[in-house]
């Protein structure tokens, strides 16, 4: 059987796309202003005026009406032109809220189950929080 060679046409190279960063983009709304984030219980939030936070309890006696003082802030933006980044933190700002609510989460429950033996163990826990009413940022 003889061979028969085909004609081919050439293929077209698509147009490189744009290349698109996966991380996610949050838009601030401009009715917000300002905001800073600050660091609480291990983890950081970001907080505009009037905002409220639900955070991990902070030693000592709190009691609701509280005024709660965040000195461990990392940025600041006024929402217009200016932002400041510290090195950890930064020097003299603060963030002021107040304690409006102390609760506890819902329970979560801790199985442990041994197979062969045929053990199991039940627990229970509920983690302590506050929300916090952001009042200044400074």
């Amino acid at each position: 059987m003889p061979i028969v060679k085909k004609e081919t046409k050439p293929i077209k190279k698509a147009e490189k796309k744009e290349k698109i960063s996966k991380a996610k983009k949050t838009k601030i709304p401009a009715e917000k202003g300002g905001f800073a984030v600050i660091e609480a219980g291990g983890k950081q939030y970001r907080v505009f005026v009037g905002d409220v936070i639900k955070i991990e309890i902070i030693k000592g006696e709190h009691k609701e009406g509280d005024q709660i003082v965040f000195d461990k802030v990392l940025l600041i933006d006024n929402g217009k032109d200016v932002t400041d980044i510290g090195t950890p933190y930064i020097e003299g700002a603060k963030v002021i809220g107040t304690l409006s609510e102390i609760g506890r989460n819902h329970k979560v429950t801790v199985i442990k189950y041994k197979q062969k033996s045929r053990y199991l163990k039940k627990n229970g826990h509920r983690q302590p929080y506050f929300k916090i009413k952001i009042d200044k940022i400074s």
